[in-house]
Formats: C-alpha cells, sequence, structure tokens
C-alpha cells in the first residue's frame, strides 16, 4: 500500500525546494554559538574579582614594589589559564557530544525517492519514514502502516505511540497519545512504516519551539558569588579608611609625611583582601576538575557550589532512573504468574514455553522494536535447544495492528505445509477479543490484569490458532483464536539508584520525579526506588487546573508528577523556588531543557541526552550514572566547607599582620613590618587559602548534615568571632614577645626577626588547625595533605634561608637568629596551637549539645 501510495506522488519539484529555503530558510535549530578565546578571556577579564587582582597589582607597582606586583600578576595568569583551559575543554566535549553528521531524510521529489541532508528539508515536503529513522521536522501522516514513534525526548513517556493517517479534520496537537495522525522532529521511529507531508521546520518545529522558550529564562548569579563581591567591597573600604587614618595619625605624631602614606599602604597591604577572589575562582575551578575525574562536565563552575546547597532534586523518569530500554520480567498463563528473576539456570517451566513461542512466532526476525528485541533475546535464551524455535518455517502474511483492533498477527506456514500457523499479539484486550472468551474468563482475565498492572508494567497478550484452508482470510476475527498467556515488560531501574536515592535522603536531600508517563507507572517506580510517599502524585491535566497557591502548598508533600509537559515542568520550578527550595534538575529530553535551565542546577545526561538539554544545563553526566550526582553533591559540600575554612584562614591571619603593623604607629614604637615582609606573608597565605585548602578532604559528617541555609552568610557570626579569636591570639603573642624583646634593649633588627619568625610560625599553626572543624592538629597532619606537607616545607626553607643568608638578611632588615631566640619562638607558637586547640574543643562540645 505504501510503495503504490508513493508511486503516485510526485512531490515537490527542484525549483518548489530553491524557493521555499529562500523564503524559510534550512530546517535546523540553532544552538549556542560557539564562544571565542578572545570573548571567553575578555569575560573573565571583567569579573570584578579579577579586576580587583589586577588593580592591586597595577597599584603596588606604581608604588615601587615589583615583587608584589608581579606576584598578583601571576596569580591573574594563573587564575586566568586555568579557567579559559576549563572553558575550552567543556566546549570541546560538548562538542564531541553532538552527533556532528547531519541526520538523513528519505523525500519524494520529481516523482522520486531521494535521499537528502536532514537540514534541507522544507514545508510541504512528502517524507517517506521508516523502521530506525528519525523523523527530521513535523509533519502529517498521510499512510501509516504499522507506524510507532519513540516520542520519549519531547513527551518522557517511555513507551512507543502508534501514528494512523490523517482523517483530513483534525487540527495538529502536541505530542502524546496514540493514534494521532502527527509526527514531530527529532522522534524515532521504532516500528512499521509511513509516508507524511511536512508542516514545520526548525524553529517552528516542537523541538525549535522549546528551544526558543529558553531564551526567556534568565541565568540567575549565585549567593556565594554577591556574598564575595559584598565582603571584598567592604574589607577595601575599611581597608583604604585605616590607610588614610593611619597616615593621618603618623603625620600628626611624627611630622613624617611620606614615611606616613609608607606605613598606610603597608596596612592596607596587609588587608587588601585579594585572597578572597583568589579562593573563589581557584576553588571553583579546581572543583570543575576534580568533577571531569568523576565524569561530570563541569559547565558553570558556580553551580558547583550551589549544588552542595540543594534541598531538592528532580529527576526525569526515563533514561535517568531508568535505562529507557524494555525489560521482559513477568509471564502469566492460565492461573499461574511467573517472575523472570526466579527462573534458574536458563530453565524455563514447560508450561510457559508456549506463551514465548508464539510471542516470538508474532515478532519480527529482526527487530527494531524493542519489546520485539527483548522477546527475541529471552525466546533464544529460554527456548534454545528446544522445538519452539522454527527457523524452517516461512511467514505467509502479515495482519497490522489498527485503531479498531490493537493487535496483530502473523501467518505461518508449517514445515510440512499441511496447516497455517497463526500468532497475534497486542493489547491484552484486543486479544481478549479475538479470543472471544467468555464471561467467567473474561473475569480471571481482568483480574490478572490487575494484579500485574499494579507493578507499573506494560502488559502484552499472545494468542494461538490453527488454519488448514487454502484461502486466508481477510481479518483476524475469522481465525479461531486460543489465548496463550501475557508478558509483562518494565524499563528497568538503574542498579545503583535506590542507593543513591537514600543517600539523598541521609543528606537532607528531597527526591522528586517529574515524569510525561502514566501515573501508574510512575507510582510503581517511585515505589521500586524509595520515594516518600510514592502514592501521592499529581498528573498534568491536575495540574493545568491548579492554582499557584495551591501547588506550593500540594508540592511540599507530592514527589511524584506524571503527565508531564514542558511548561508544567517550568510550573513546578518555580513553585519550588518561590517555597525557598534550591532546585537541581536531571534530565535528558529536549522536553527538560526549559526547566534544566530554570533550575539553581540544571544537570543534563551526556551518553543519551540531546544537544539542547547539555546546552541549557550547568552539569552533564558523561556517564549517565545518578550516583555520580550524590558524588556531586558531595563534592559541592566540601567545596564549600573548604572555601570557608579558607576564608576563616583568611581573615585570621591577617589580624596579626594588621595588628603589628596598626600598633606600632598608634602607639609610637618602631615599625616592624615593611612592604617585603608582608609580601613574604602573602607567598605564605596565597598557596595556604588555595591549593591546601582545596586539596583536604571531606569532613566524615558532610553527607549526614542537612543542606547548608543560603541566606546564612559565609563568613557568619560564629565564623567571624572564631577567626577573631584564632587572630587575636596569634597577634597576642606576637604583641607579648615584641614588648619582651624591646624591654629588654633588643635592636629594632632583632625585634623585628623575632616577630616576624613567630608570625611566620604562628600562620603554619593556623592553617594546620583551620583545615578540619573536628580533628586535632596531630590528626591532620597524618592526614596526607601534600599540599599541607609542601607549604610547610617550603615556608621553613624559605623562612632558613631570609634568616640566615646575609643577603637577604640585608633586603629583610633581619639579624641573626640565635638558637635560644629559635626556642622562644617555638614555645610561643605551641601555646598559639594549644589556644586554637581549645577554640576548637570548646566550639565543638557547643554543637554536640546543641
Amino acid at each position: 500500500m505504501r510503495k503504490h501510495l508513493s508511486k503516485n506522488i510526485k512531490g515537490l519539484t527542484s525549483a518548489e525546494v530553491e524557493k521555499k529555503i529562500k523564503c524559510d530558510g534550512f530546517n535546523e535549530i540553532q544552538s549556542q554559538k560557539p564562544v571565542s578565546v578572545l570573548v571567553m578571556l575578555f569575560k573573565v577579564l571583567c569579573e570584578p574579582m579579577i579586576l580587583l587582582l589586577l588593580a592591586s597589582g597595577t597599584i603596588y607597582f606604581i608604588l615601587g614594589e615589583p615583587q608584589d606586583a608581579a606576584m598578583l600578576m601571576f596569580f591573574v595568569f594563573v587564575v586566568v589559564g586555568i579557567t579559559l583551559y576549563q572553558e575550552r575543554k567543556t566546549e570541546r566535549a560538548l562538542e564531541a557530544l553532538k552527533n556532528l553528521a547531519s541526520p538523513r531524510a528519505l523525500v519524494i521529489r520529481n516523482g522520486k525517492q531521494i535521499r537528502i541532508a536532514g537540514r534541507e528539508v522544507v514545508c510541504d515536503d512528502i517524507i517517506v519514514l521508516h523502521e530506525g529513522d528519525r523523523v527530521p521536522a513535523d509533519a502529517v501522516v498521510l499512510n501509516s502502516s504499522n507506524l510507532l514513534i519513540d516520542e520519549s525526548l519531547l513527551t518522557g513517556e517511555s513507551l512507543a505511540v502508534r501514528k494512523s493517517a490523517w482523517n483530513q479534520k483534525d487540527q495538529q496537537t502536541s505530542p502524546g497519545g496514540e493514534d494521532l495522525s502527527f509526527v514531530f522532529s527529532g522522534t524515532l521511529i521504532v516500528g512499521g512504516s509511513g509516508i507524511a507531508k511536512v508542516t514545520s521546520i526548525g524553529i517552528s518545529t516542537e523541538m525549535g519551539k522549546i528551544g526558543k522558550s529558553l531564551q526567556a529564562i534568565r541565568d540567575e548569579e549565585t549567593l556565594l558569588k554577591k556574598e564575595m563581591r559584598k565582603i571584598v567591597k567592604t574589607f577595601t573600604i575599611w581597608g583604604f579608611a585605616l590607610c588614610s587614618i593611619i597616615v593621618a595619625i603618623y603625620g600628626l605624631m611624627r611630622g613624617d609625611w611620606l614615611k606616613g602614606v609608607l606605613s598606610g599602604l603597608t596596612l592596607a597591604m596587609a588587608i587588601l583582601p585579594e585572597e578572597f577572589p583568589l579562593v573563589m575562582l581557584i576553588f571553583l575551578t579546581l572543583g570543575a576538575w576534580r568533577m571531569s575525574k568523576k565524569k561530570v562536565l563541569t559547565r558553570k563552575t558556580t553551580a558547583i557550589e550551589t549544588l552542595g546547597a540543594a534541598t531538592v532534586l528532580c529527576t526525569d523518569k526515563t533514561g535517568t532512573l531508568t535505562f529507557n530500554r524494555m525489560q521482559l520480567e513477568h509471564f502469566s498463563v492460565q492461573d499461574e504468574f511467573l517472575d523472570i528473576a526466579s527462573i534458574k539456570n536458563k530453565k524455563m517451566p514447560e508450561s510457559f514455553h508456549d506463551l514465548m513461542e508464539y510471542a516470538n512466532l508474532a515478532s519480527q526476525w529482526d527487530p527494531f522494536d524493542p519489546i520485539e528485541k527483548e522477546i527475541k533475546a529471552k525466546s533464544e535464551v529460554y527456548l534454545s535447544g528446544l522445538k519452539h524455535i522454527h527457523t524452517n518455517w516461512k511467514l505467509v502474511k502479515e495482519y497490522a495492528l489498527s485503531k479498531d483492533l490493537l493487535a496483530l498477527s502473523h501467518v505461518w506456514s508449517s514445515s510440512d505445509k499441511s496447516h497455517f500457523v497463526i500468532a497475534a499479539k497486542g493489547a491484552p484486550e484486543a486479544i481478549a477479543d479475538l479470543c472471544h472468551l467468555s464471561k467467567e474468563e473474561q473475569k480471571k482475565f481482568q483480574e490478572k490484569i490487575e494484579i500485574m498492572s499494579k507493578k507499573g508494567l506494560r502488559l502484552i497478550g499472545v494468542a494461538k490458532a490453527i488454519f488448514s484452508a487454502d484461502n486466508l482470510p481477510s481479518i483476524q476475527h475469522d481465525f479461531n483464536f486460543e489465548f496463550v498467556g501475557i508478558l509483562g515488560f518494565s524499563d528497568p531501574i538503574r542498579p545503583n539508584v535506590l542507593k543513591s536515592i537514600q543517600e539523598c535522603y541521609s543528606a537532607g536531600v528531597r527526591v522528586i520525579m517529574i515524569t510525561g508517563d502514566y501515573p501508574g507507572t510512575a507510582q510503581a517506580i517511585a515505589q521500586k526506588i524509595g520515594l516518600k510517599n510514592p502514592l501521592l502524585c499529581i498528573t498534568g491535566p491536575e495540574l493545568k487546573e491548579m492554582e499557584i497557591g495551591v501547588l506550593r502548598e500540594k508540592i511540599r508533600e507530592v514527589n511524584v508528577f506524571a503527565r508531564m509537559v514542558p511548561e508544567q515542568k517550568l510550573a513546578i520550578m518555580d513553585a519550588l523556588k518561590a517555597n525557598g527550595e534550591i532546585v537541581a534538575m536531571t534530565g535528558d529530553g529536549v522536553n527538560d531543557a526549559p526547566a534544566l535551565k530554570s533550575a539553581h542546577i540544571g544537570i543534563a545526561m551526556g551518553k543519551r541526552g540531546t544537544d539542547v538539554a547539555r546546552e541549557t544545563s550547568d552539569l552533564v553526566l558523561l556517564n549517565d550514572d545518578f550516583n555520580s550526582i550524590v558524588q556531586s553533591i558531595s563534592l559541592g559540600r566540601r567545596i564549600f566547607d573548604n572555601i570557608q575554612k579558607a576564608m576563616a584562614f583568611i581573615v585570621a591571619v591577617h589580624i596579626p599582620i594588621a595588628g603589628m603593623s596598626l600598633f606600632p604607629v598608634l602607639f609610637n614604637l618602631p615599625i616592624i613590618f615593611l612592604p617585603a615582609h608582608i609580601a613574604f606573608l602573602e607567598l605564605i597565605i596565597d598557596p595556604a587559602c588555595s591549593v591546601v585548602f582545596e586539596s583536604e578532604k571531606e569532613e566524615k559528617d558532610i553527607m549526614l548534615r542537612p543542606p547548608r541555609n543560603l541566606q546564612k552568610s559565609l563568613l557568619n557570626k560564629d565564623v567571624i568571632v572564631n577567626s577573631l579569636l584564632q587572630g587575636l591570639g596569634i597577634l597576642a603573642v606576637v604583641m607579648t614577645l615584641f614588648l619582651i624583646s624591646k624591654g629588654s634593649g633588643f635592636s629594632e633588627d632583632d625585634i623585628r626577626t623575632l616577630v616576624f619568625f613567630a608570625t611566620v610560625i604562628g600562620s603554619l599553626a593556623l592553617i594546620t588547625a583551620n583545615l578540619s572543624k573536628t580533628k586535632n592538629f596531630i590528626k591532620v597532619l597524618q592526614s596526607h595533605n601534600q599540599m599541607l606537607y609542601w607549604t610547610i616545607a617550603g615556608t621553613l626553607s624559605a623562612l632558613g634561608i631570609v634568616l640566615y643568608i646575609p643577603f637577604f638578611q640585608n633586603l629583610f632588615h633581619f639579624s641573626y637568629l640565635h638558637p635560644t631566640d629559635l626556642l622562644i619562638g617555638t614555645f610561643l607558637s605551641l601555646i598559639i596551637i594549644f589556644w586554637f586547640e581549645g577554640i576548637k574543643y570548646f566550639k565543638n562540645r557547643r554543637v554536640k549539645a546543641a
């Protein structure tokens, strides 16, 4: 029928095609344009944090401190280089994920069938649809022969839907539902064949409309980035304010305004917060690198820290929680039920052999449809070596599935050609109709259907018949069918999903399933994977009639949403965000893209995900492993923890440096710290607050805590108080050493050397204390943080050089440090360590009591 029809269709002429391309353009959806390296560089350099680093380095250079300027510029170079590398790596990886070859389309033009690039399809083209092809554009079906199409990319439904020929009346509708006369761009033909006329191309298709809707969704700046900008601004203002005060005090008290300016700038250098942006950029950039090791591609580094604060994880079912394939799980024959998991040693009970035999006979020998593939695979496993595999039989006729009878039949000629064997399969109700069951049989049949349906299975009925006459009937109903049994299929759940969801609950992260599939299937899956309140479900039609206030209230308890369309997924995102939730959304289809962009963190699947989903996401799971999401949440929390530790260290370590720059001016004492000393201390602070804290492993309880409150400041009251106590402890020790040395008649260089030595050792102790919120400094030193070891070794080596090599002694205005002086400085440093451990002990005790 289809071949005959295609011969009578001439299609468009070459001139008509050329005219339409000029008028309508090509059949393509513009994806995000690749970003050039120069544009990336400009965007990175325009970051306020980078601008602050550049400005600080420029000021140092103008003031004649090329070492400080070079150091800051070096860090700018490193950070920009790492960021550019990560951005380019991300773009290249996404490009590799795309299907570079244009999908092909079979069209009828000038009366001939020709295969062309999908982008060359135009409106009114006649396209020929074959099993295994992707539909190149939205079209109306002119002819259908058992046409089955997988529309999961647009609807989220795991089951293929039937298509029927257009009745010349129906208007085009949205994807989803059986027996519609319209096919949609990007969907996959899994069975049968057909001919269709193109109605929409490019941005006008259903897929194109979803891409267009993404433009209306704006990205939100993360709270951490906003807070970091606020902190930097505050510290900068205070730094320059104190600088001005010191200049005024020094000039008024000592009458030397030039030295007053130098002292003020030294203080500004001591508290200028160049480490804050450094921490933010390096932690998130290296975090992206660490996530790539776990097969998670980071498209937006700021999403990493937000992921650690996620309170809700919204996930699509098909292809995310499940494999998006049909797996045969249950059998029913007469009054017997069989679970495939109970079959041992590939030996199926004999009473179920006929069911597999006739299901196989009713399928294609070389199937493309996933259900038929599964039937053939299981038949080869359980019927191998038995008489139920008929390789020498000949297929005589096929009775196609239709709107009126959702069943198909294959007529086979037996080996002795004495009779025909008919195998039928289809919707259980259609098979029951073919078998003309009695009322009692129908009652038992419905009971079986209900039992198996509650498990969320897709059911296929199977029947058989024998026919001896020579002329085959025109319809299937003329055969005397005997009911054989029912097959139950499911979309198998990924093996680690149950464990991953429980880990989410332990971490205080709620999991919501949003799917285009049917409520019964969604609820069955929800029960299997351990979702809370699995039987509470809101469907798409229900949501359509629901007011936003009602949805916001119901969404506090409901974790299963079925029969959803893209616009409704967006409504769910908005309701969750309005309730104050931090939302992470996973998905792989085009239908997920708007919600992926609207969510705080969009997570796309890399293997089977669409380009639209990947390009609008923040993270891409390269291995499609749901467990990677949990690892990402853990890593996000670790990154925030370590950023907070680094920030606390920065605040604490600047207190003694700023104090020793401030007090000598206020109390008319010898100036201890000069710009060179500040630069040396920065060489300890910068690697410590970047690589040392960044490489620290997560705390043991990191996935047992509730998500952090984003409204709670990074430098909250507890962190500030703890940092002040630590910083004031070091300041008290070095100030005491300063006053004792001065009272003992030490020279200015002697005092400077002792105070500087104690400050450096105190800073190393501070690093060790802040690396863990729970472990003591001995356990921290045993935790195998290689960067900590390198930093301590490098600092002590550099300290030895500046203290004992004459050239550097003169450069830093140091004197020779005697063994007795070393012992005094070390003893005072031990006091600092015990002070830190005491603060940590009482803080943890207070937390446990709470």
